[in-house]
């Protein structure tokens, strides 16, 4: 099982939202790359960054914080919002990214994910509200099942996917373990848990589960509540 810590990027800052409410972004760090780097001494393979602007505005926002990550540390690198189309990925690529996240296209547009899937390392991100598919930076709810769609995605190329449930995001509440095996159960794709992780308990739930590949640490780190160099070597 991976841990990946997490930096969400708003306005070229590492912030922390609850819930997904852009209006609720805590700071954290002016220089994101910082965090990136400190992530590295901790002992993390990982770094899964998302634009939050991005997210919105349906293209890449965070550009110039993202290659600075890139040239400051050997983590692998998973980036996600905004990417809507093939000429995004391919730039992500050129900049060293090593996979891309899928979101709120995989819900428009599974068979252009299912291609290019074929060709890049792809992540599928699926985040729910009460167990439906939320998308454009959780601005919208659709009426699809986070269950259904992670079925459309087995077999078909995607590295892994990500869930998250929104109503736990930044609440600090505990992981939504349940949830995450029915997408992992569903989908038969390996399957990272994100969204409300609370300490080094979920860590080791997620582990326990057998079926949970990943785990996504945000809040938790940033207000002290996990000791990342602990947990790595929990896992």
């Amino acid at each position: 099982m991976d841990i990946l810590p997490a930096i969400d990027l708003k306005d070229g800052k590492a912030v922390r939202l609850s819930k997904g409410l852009m209006e609720s972004a805590k700071i954290y760090s002016d220089e994101p790359w910082e965090v990136a780097k400190k992530f590295e001494e901790l002992g993390s393979r990982w770094v899964h960054l998302v634009d939050l602007n991005g997210a919105f505005k349906g293209e890449p926002a965070n550009l110039e914080q993202i290659k600075k990550i890139r040239n400051n540390c050997n983590l692998s690198i998973e980036v996600g919002g905004g990417i809507r189309d093939e000429d995004t990925i391919k730039m992500y690529m050129d900049l060293g990214v090593d996979r891309v996240i899928l979101g709120s296209v995989a819900l428009r547009d599974p068979d252009f994910v299912k291609e290019m899937a074929k060709k890049y390392r792809v992540v599928v991100g699926i985040d729910a509200k009460d167990g439906y598919v939320a998308v454009e930076g959780w601005a919208e709810v659709s009426s699809v099942k986070a269950t259904k769609l992670a079925k459309e995605f087995g077999n078909v190329g995607v590295e892994a996917i990500i869930c998250t449930d929104i109503s736990k995001d930044g609440m600090l509440s505990g992981i939504n373990i349940a949830f995450t095996e029915d997408i992992a159960k569903v989908s038969g794709v390996d399957t990272i848990a994100s969204g409300g992780l609370k300490g080094i308990e979920d860590i080791v739930k997620c582990k326990d589960s057998g079926l949970i590949r990943g785990v996504i640490v945000g809040k938790a780190f940033y207000e002290g509540k996990i000791d990342l160099e602990k947990a790595f070597k929990v896992i």
